[in-house]
C-alpha cells in the first residue's frame, strides 16, 4: 500500500511526483490517473491523494506497466519565436521539446517563454530543481533582451525597477538598461528575479512602450552564447555545478514576502489627523445671551 508520510523519514515522496519525475506524465495528469484508479502500488490501487511511495522499494505501475525512476537530465535549448513551451498541444503546433533528441525521459520547461518570445530555455525531468529555479525566494536571475516601440525615456529603468501596478500585484524587475534609443525603437536589457506571466510585455505595455521583440539570453549561470537557433545540448558538470551552487546561496538568503495587490503594495491613501471630539453638556456649552434669545416668549414674567 502507498504510505502517508511520516515526520520520522524524508524518503518517502508524493506519488504524483514520483510518476512525474519517471516521465509518466505532469503532476496535474499524474492526479488524473491516480483518481481514475490507474495506478497501483504494491500490486494495490491507490485510492487517496495525497499518497507517498519509497522509490527505493515500492512497486508502482500504471496501466499494467511498471515505474521505474529515471536518471535526471539536463538540457538548454535555443527557442525560436512561434514554438510553444507546452508537451501537449491539440492544435499540433511547433513544441520547444520536439528540438530535443530522442530520450527517455520525459523533459519538461523550466520557467516558459510565449510563443512570441524566444532564446534561451532550460528544460529537465529534475522536478526538485526546476522547482527551485523557477520560485522567487532562491533569486535566479533571468536576463532578456528586450526591444520596444518608441524612445524611452531616461527615467525608464527607475520606473521599472521601483515597480509597476499589474492585475496579480506589484511587479518590478530588478535590473533594466537602455541599450540603445532612437524615435522609433529602442532596446533594453531587463533582468528579472521573479517570474509571472508575461510579465516584461505587462509592465512595458503599461509603461508606455509595448514588446516588439523579446529574447532570454541567460538564466543564472547559463548563457545563450554559442547555441544557434533551434539547437538543444545538454548542459555540461561545469555548467550543472554552477547553477546548484546559484540555488544554494539564494535559497540561504532570508525570506521576504512578496508585494501583493491587497497588502503592502496597496498605494496607501493620503489621511488628514481629524481634530479630537470632545462631548459637554449642550446647556453649560451654550451661551447665556443665546440661552435668552432661544426662550419661549409665552414663558416670561411668569412666577
Amino acid at each position: 500500500m502507498p504510505r502517508k508520510k511520516t515526520p520520522n523519514t524524508d524518503k518517502p515522496t508524493r506519488l504524483q511526483k514520483f510518476l512525474s519525475d519517471a516521465g509518466v506524465a505532469s503532476r496535474r495528469h499524474a492526479e488524473t490517473l491516480i483518481r481514475a484508479g490507474r495506478v497501483l502500488v504494491n500490486e494495490r490501487v491507490v485510492e487517496s491523494i495525497p499518497s507517498f511511495v519509497d522509490p527505493a522499494s515500492d512497486k508502482v505501475v500504471v496501466d499494467g506497466r511498471r515505474v521505474r525512476v529515471q536518471r535526471h537530465d539536463y538540457f538548454i535549448v535555443h527557442k525560436p519565436k512561434g514554438f510553444i513551451c507546452t508537451n501537449r498541444d491539440p492544435a499540433g503546433r511547433p513544441r520547444a521539446v520536439d528540438l530535443l533528441p530522442p530520450l527517455e525521459a520525459r523533459l519538461v520547461p523550466v520557467g516558459r517563454l510565449d510563443v512570441d518570445s524566444c532564446g534561451l530555455l532550460m528544460m529537465t525531468n529534475d522536478g526538485e530543481l526546476a522547482q527551485k529555479l523557477t520560485h522567487p525566494r532562491f533569486g535566479i536571475s533571468k536576463v532578456y533582451r528586450v526591444e520596444v516601440k518608441g524612445l524611452v525615456p531616461r527615467d525608464l529603468p527607475a520606473r521599472a525597477e521601483k515597480g509597476v501596478y499589474l492585475s496579480d500585484g506589484k511587479a518590478r524587475a530588478s535590473g533594466v538598461r537602455i541599450v540603445h534609443a532612437a524615435r522609433d525603437r529602442s532596446v533594453l536589457n531587463i533582468t528579472l528575479d521573479e517570474g509571472r506571466n508575461r510579465q516584461i510585455r505587462r509592465m512595458l505595455a503599461r509603461l508606455g512602450h509595448p514588446v516588439k521583440a523579446l529574447k532570454r539570453v541567460q538564466i543564472g549561470p547559463l548563457s545563450l552564447r554559442g547555441l544557434p537557433v533551434g539547437a538543444a545540448r545538454r548542459l555540461t558538470r561545469n555548467e550543472l555545478e554552477s547553477l546548484r551552487q546559484a540555488v544554494e546561496a539564494g535559497g540561504s538568503r532570508p525570506r521576504t514576502r512578496p508585494a501583493r495587490w491587497g497588502h503592502d503594495a496597496r498605494p496607501k491613501r493620503k489621511t488628514t489627523a481629524r481634530p479630537a471630539i470632545t462631548h459637554t453638556s449642550k446647556r453649560s456649552a451654550r451661551p447665556a445671551t443665546t440661552a435668552r434669545k432661544r426662550a419661549s416668549p409665552r414663558g416670561r414674567g411668569r412666577a
